[in-house]
């Protein structure tokens, strides 16, 4: 099990945010977290990845206790994360905000952007000059997964990577996703709300709803109908 989460909880001051949340992520699959805005999705994430603590329960990963572990160990683990509003340095060119997701790595695997990259994302490759601030956002978020793979990581984690993107970008994300999952070495974490998009790439689903797992199951196993209702507003 690459990603094992054993009830946890967390919480906002007085706010129980996070209730008992359990799930789990293999490599080789593509695990989505479903859930409409403010159900506690980008607060499970963050606890994921260590930038909120948590009050209580377990987080192995690759079967190491991660719970107190610091963001950047669990960086250096080989966990990746792309933010919900891509996060990428404005003032960055794009091939500095790339080389920012290799700061974890050593010698000469921290000097050289696999060409890889740029078969994924093809359009970064004209870019590599230009500030990060520049590009489009459906650009940018490309850019976030760019930064976040060439740490060649074990686990990498989606916060809604389709937010505020045009279609013709979201065709390419979801590409990317699907190859990544079909690769075979990688675990994925897709947070979405929308589950069309999710259909198409998850082998498994955790839907939340007010800070708990309302349901769980393979894509053979949810009812789609279901699902929905506790995605629609």
């Amino acid at each position: 099990m690459m990603l094992n989460v054993q009830k946890i909880d967390q919480f906002y001051g007085s706010s129980h945010t996070l209730r008992g949340v359990s799930l789990e992520v293999r490599q080789g699959e593509c695990m989505a977290l479903l859930g409409r805005n403010g159900v506690g999705k980008t607060t499970l994430l963050q606890c994921l990845m260590g930038v909120q603590p948590v009050a209580a329960g377990t987080m192995t990963f690759n079967g190491k206790d991660i719970t107190r572990l610091a963001p950047h160990a669990r960086a250096a683990l080989g966990m990746a994360y792309v933010p919900q509003g891509r996060e990428i340095f404005a003032r960055l060119t794009v091939e500095e905000n790339i080389l920012m997701g290799m700061a974890t790595m050593s010698g000469s695997r921290a000097r050289d952007i696999k060409a890889e990259i740029f078969d994924l994302f093809p359009v970064l490759r004209s870019m590599l000059s230009r500030r990060g601030g520049d590009l489009s956002g459906g650009q940018q978020q490309q850019l976030a997964i760019a930064r976040a793979l060439v740490a060649e990581p074990k686990l990498i984690i989606f916060d809604e990577p389709t937010e505020g993107i045009q279609p013709s970008i979201i065709k390419d994300i979801g590409r990317v996703i699907s190859m990544l999952r079909n690769r075979g070495d990688i675990a994925i974490l897709l947070c979405e709300q929308y589950f069309d998009f999710a259909r198409e790439l998850a082998d498994r689903f955790v839907v939340m709803s007010r800070g708990e797992v309302v349901a769980a199951g393979t894509s053979a196993e949810m009812d789609g109908e279901h699902v929905k209702r506790h995605l629609s507003v």
